[in-house]
């Protein structure tokens, strides 16, 4: 088990932690939660070893292998497949011990088959015969295709390195699992995929995450972090904020019925200690109001609110696409289609979500309706006044790193002056420094340099922004990646309450549940309505994942048959040839001798293996390796002439 006694963490002055205590049993999945900075990565820090405990007693079984998701970026050429391979650190380690002794130059000496057998057997007992498939069957869960496993890791974009972090985590046969935020760059159908692989982790996991449906479907256990304390339920994200609440209002009634004690004795106390008749009672009452056990009053962690002014007009229809066609430029001058054939509407008032696997066209689509790239073909028109505000999956597609957040505010205004769409708002950099307070960033936090802000600050500077411009056309794009839960449910009622149109690309399946009312599908290079909720779309991901898994079986039997037809093809084209009856008679003895001379060899082949793993001298093992060398290239050729004559007899 896990044990956590009495822990204190600090960062600097700063005290994260204090007296912290908690078990995590083996197996457990738990769901470490709490608002940004209370103190989750510095937790999971400790838990590396990576961050010693300034006080109290961190122990975890020193034989446990601990598997966690790499922060950097890899920058590697190896392919996809032996990235995430070299995750498997004990089948890494028999590897590289195997290697070295094969290319070792000293065979002969003593005791060199023993330690060559010990190696083999090493690495085999790691799994190291379906490694690569075990691998990659991860990374294609992970949303990767059969032409990518074998394409550099280099080649690919920082969200889908992260990916092969993420899978490179799951190839190590650990015993606790660490996640820090793993669904951040995923998509729905990765992340119904890394649900049900976790369902099935059978070691112990310990999860961040702000995605309340994701911990409701992997974790039984859930770890709180507030105000320096660490405090444990038995249940899921859920369940957690059920029994929070109950004991929430459990502690304000014990509270105020103490409060109300107290002001009994004090008031005792002060009437009478002065009275001599008195004093003797006065002072048990003092000594008793000392003994008291306070309670703490309940101090509600400072929720997040915000919302969305009231759009200066609103088009209807905010705009529409007429055989549009999205997609790149290519460095070559030539152009990529990515979605085809688009003609939709859309409406004011309308909550419309996005859906489809990441590669599909989501973000394609939404970045030409907010201007970002031009349509390769079709038309696109806007409503009269129509004001988009854009949510950019990067946050710093939109956000200078060396500006600060009074800077944005001023270039804003800038442009909106130059554009002529500044209507009624303020100039005046007091009124947004007070704007941006209301987006907690306050005091001397307005002069802080945006490259040095973490995710959670920099997505609320880009909310701010997009608030204070008055938009009718909310275009997210994976709003909540850096938002922790209290702020995903500020922005969720935020969305309900505007009164313009919303179009949302998301996997937090609790926002697009809470939010949208329709759904687009983009896929196979179209963009089509779904007729169902997103419990529908969870089906419609599983069958499709069948329909894949089908396919490549079909293809792979049409390979297998079209080299047979090829076979036959040859073979009839050959001329017939008659044999006589001794001659036919004769075929049929040697097919007998042939497949009586290859069950020989089999059996000496199968005692040779057995022998090679039993045997120290060098010697010895390099004249049993020669020997079932010759026994496979024999065998080879006597399957060939099994297959020759069976053939001709038919």
């Amino acid at each position: 088990m896990i044990s956590l006694q009495k822990i204190t963490l600090r960062r600097g002055s700063k005290v994260i932690l204090s007296e912290a205590s908690a078990i995590i049993q083996p197996g457990e999945k738990v769901g470490l939660v709490g608002r940004n900075g209370a103190g989750k990565s510095s937790l999971f820090a400790l838990m590396m070893g990576e961050l010693p405990e300034d006080s109290g007693e961190y122990w975890i079984p020193t034989a446990w292998q601990v598997a966690t998701v790499a922060q950097n970026m890899p920058e590697t050429s190896d392919s996809a497949t032996d990235f995430v391979l070299a995750g498997d650190v004990r089948l890494e380690k028999a590897r590289v011990a195997l290697t070295a002794l094969e290319n070792d130059p000293n065979m002969d000496r003593d005791g060199f088959g023993e330690q060559f057998a010990e190696a083999y057997a090493n690495w085999e007992d790691a799994g190291g015969h379906d490694a690569a498939s075990r691998a990659q069957t991860l990374v294609q869960g992970l949303g990767f295709t059969v032409q990518e496993l074998e394409q550099p890791v280099n080649s690919f974009s920082g969200g889908w390195r992260m990916r092969l972090q993420l899978a490179r985590a799951l190839m190590c046969p650990s015993d606790l699992l660490l996640l820090d935020e793993p669904t951040n760059h995923l998509d729905l159908d990765a992340l119904v995929w890394l649900e049900a692989w976790l369902s099935k982790y059978e070691g112990t996991m310990v999860v961040i995450s702000h995605d309340r449906e994701f911990l409701d479907a992997v974790t039984r256990v859930t770890l709180h972090i507030e105000v320096t304390k660490l405090t444990r339920y038995g249940g899921n994200y859920t369940a957690f904020e059920d029994l929070r609440a109950a004991a929430a209002a459990l502690q304000a009634t014990a509270y105020s019925k103490q409060q109300d004690k107290i002001a009994h004795l004090q008031k005792f106390i002060d009437r009478f200690k002065a009275k001599a008749s008195k004093a003797k009672q006065a002072q048990s009452r003092v000594k008793a109001l000392d003994r008291m056990e306070k309670i703490g009053p309940l101090l509600a962690e400072a929720d997040f609110t915000f919302e969305f002014k009231e759009p200066a007009n609103l088009p209807n229809p905010m705009l529409t696409i007429s055989g549009g066609e999205f997609g790149y430029n290519l460095e070559d001058g030539s152009q990529k289609v990515i979605v085809k054939n688009v003609s939709k509407s859309v409406l004011a008032g309308e909550r419309i979500g996005i859906l489809g696997a990441n590669g599909q066209g989501k973000s394609t689509v939404v970045k030409t309706i907010a201007r970002e790239i031009k349509a390769i073909g079709g038309e696109v028109l806007e409503g009269r006044g129509l004001n988009i505000g854009y949510f950019a999956q990067q946050e710093l597609d939109v956000l200078v790193e060396d500006d600060n957040p009074l800077d944005h505010m001023s270039n804003m205004v800038r442009r909106m002056t130059a554009a002529g769409s500044l209507s009624g708002q303020s100039t005046r950099e007091q009124d947004h420094r007070a704007y941006l307070g209301s987006f907690n960033f306050t005091g001397e936090q307005v002069k802080q340099k945006v490259g040095s802000m973490s995710g959670g600050e920099k997505a609320r500077l880009v909310l701010a922004m997009i608030v204070w411009q008055r938009p009718n056309l909310l275009l997210l794009d994976e709003p909540t990646n850096h938002l922790d839960l209290a702020t995903r449910e500020a922005l969720a009622m935020a969305l309900n309450e505007f009164e313009g149109t919303v179009m949302l690309v998301s996997h937090d399946r609790s926002l697009l549940r809470s939010v949208c009312d329709e759904f687009w599908l983009v896929a196979k290079g179209a963009v089509m309505p779904f007729d169902g909720d997103l419990d529908d779309y969870q089906i419609y991901l599983l069958e499709q994942a069948k329909e894949a898994r089908q396919q490549r079986q079909q293809n792979a039997k049409k390979a297998v048959q079209a080299e047979l037809k090829a076979e036959v093809a040859i073979a009839a084209a050959k001329p017939a040839v008659t044999y006589s009856k001794a001659k036919l008679d004769q075929m049929r003895k040697e097919l007998g001798q042939v497949e009586a001379s290859m069950a020989k060899l089999e059996l000496e082949k199968t005692e040779l293996e057995a022998a090679i793993g039993n045997t120290v001298d060098a010697g010895r093992i390099k004249e049993i390796s020669l020997q079932l060398k010759t026994i496979i290239e024999t065998l080879a050729n006597l399957e060939s002439q099994w297959l020759t004559l069976g053939e001709t007899l038919g």
